[in-house]
């Protein structure tokens, strides 16, 4: 479409030219906006989910997608910038796979005049525009949906990536519910960890390590997303412990059935559809020229470690357990039999 127009602009200057008058060009003929996206990983289902949505929304306003995959290595993220930027990127999301690492391929957009927004995770730099669902929240759905089915007991937590200012939004939320109750002797926390990079195998590997020290006397789980519950959930089966309470996040569809299954206890979900759309509506927007502060629906933020005064946007999650997972499969997130598959008899009643 881009060479289309070029060729139309190089006509029409040929044929005035010959008339010596001097037009300008109509808005109509004006080139694509092209807005890069730089994703940490794509080894988690939720991601594909929210390229298509950004896609199908750029698509729609008239603007094209370029990409690169980080495959959860902070340098080459910082490499796929750069590239993004000379592939002719007007707009950028990122979905920051190190917060504090990514920050050099930011000031090099910025000098460049090129917006940025932070994708689900904070990138906390004056003038990024931060775009999330309210992670505080997602701890908090996570941990009332636990507390819910273990009031009191040995708890272990789960946490996502230390690189990453989500794992801590989430897991202050989790303490907004849990901390009186830890804070009574009801709750015991046995365990607590980071997990390098959300990865599920180093999730399963921690959990491991807190069942042996703790003679797998553990009553529940608090895991910060779908992927670490799923480690979790592993760990917990090969000791017999199929059943113990386990909060995730992101409405994973293996991570639903496994609610289904019983085996897991809430996925908080956020539906990366809204997420994706929305970001593609406010990159555009900024390509086009408007300020973050100008975006419909921003608000001032400032609870980043640094208090840095940001533009933001924040959706609402819904915690997702075996009594409402019609919702999921009723918004077209997930099928019916995808959900179900393997669901015992009394199992959850949108499966029976």
């Amino acid at each position: 479409m881009v060479e289309t127009v070029k060729l139309g602009r190089r006509a029409a200057l040929g044929v005035l030219a010959g008339a010596a008058m001097l037009v300008s060009v109509p808005a109509t003929a004006q080139q694509r906006i092209t807005v890069g996206v730089s994703w940490s990983n794509f080894q988690e289902e939720r991601w594909k989910t929210d390229e298509a949505a950004i896609k199908s929304a750029l698509e729609r306003l008239g603007a094209n997608y370029i990409s690169a995959d980080a495959q959860s290595n902070p340098q080459k993220q910082l490499a796929d910038i750069e590239g993004l930027i000379t592939r002719g990127a007007k707009a950028l999301i990122v979905l920051a796979q190190d917060s504090q690492a990514i920050q050099p391929a930011i000031a090099r957009a910025q000098a460049e005049g090129i917006p940025v927004l932070g994708y689900d995770r904070l990138i906390e730099v004056p003038g990024v525009f931060y775009l999330t669902f309210d992670n505080r929240e997602v701890g908090r759905q996570q941990a009332a949906a636990v507390l819910a089915q273990k009031p009191q007991g040995n708890y272990v937590f789960i946490k996502g990536s230390s690189s990453d200012p989500n794992a801590d939004f989430l897991h202050a939320g989790q303490l907004d519910v849990l901390r009186p109750h830890i804070q009574a002797g009801r709750i015991r926390v046995v365990g607590e960890q980071y997990t390098d990079r959300w990865l599920p195998e180093n999730a399963q590997r921690n959990m491991e390590q807190i069942l042996t020290a703790n003679q797998n006397r553990v009553d529940a789980v608090v895991a910060s997303n779908d992927g670490t519950a799923g480690g979790s959930i592993a760990a917990l089966a090969a000791q017999g412990l199929v059943g113990v309470p386990v909060s995730g996040q992101d409405g994973d569809h293996a991570a639903l059935n496994r609610i289904a299954r019983g085996q897991q206890t809430v996925s908080v979900w956020k539906d990366a559809r809204e997420l994706g759309a929305k970001a593609a509506e406010i990159a555009v927007l900024m390509a086009r020229g408007t300020r973050p502060d100008q975006v419909p629906g921003a608000q001032k933020w400032a609870e980043g470690a640094r208090k840095v005064s940001m533009d933001a946007i924040f959706l609402k999650p819904v915690a997702i357990t075996r009594d409402n997972l019609n919702l999921v499969i009723d918004a077209g997130w997930v099928t019916r039999d995808v959900v179900c598959r393997g669901a015992p008899a009394n199992g959850p009643a949108v499966c029976r």
